[in-house]
């Protein structure tokens, strides 16, 4: 038997190899599938309720009492 011919290339020593190679590659796509989401939402600054309320008022969604009644509620509980 020749000595690069082994069990490992003939038969089903293959399939092994195909697997360690697409389990090597699927984890380096998650790697980086997560390392871009997580990039993009740390980027992003996080909003306080409190803005998020001022905004809402200024585009006009809620009235004064609402806006006085929920800002209230939000300073009581902070």
């Amino acid at each position: 038997m020749h000595a690069y011919w082994s069990d490992w290339y003939t038969g089903w020593g293959w399939f092994l190899w195909f697997g360690v190679m697409m389990l090597l590659f699927s984890s380096a796509g998650n790697w980086g599938y997560t390392y871009r989401v997580h990039r993009i939402h740390r980027s992003q600054p996080r909003k306080e309720a409190i803005d998020i309320l001022n905004e809402r008022y200024a585009r006009g969604e809620i009235t004064g009492d609402e806006y006085g009644h929920m800002r209230a509620t939000i300073t009581a509980n902070a």
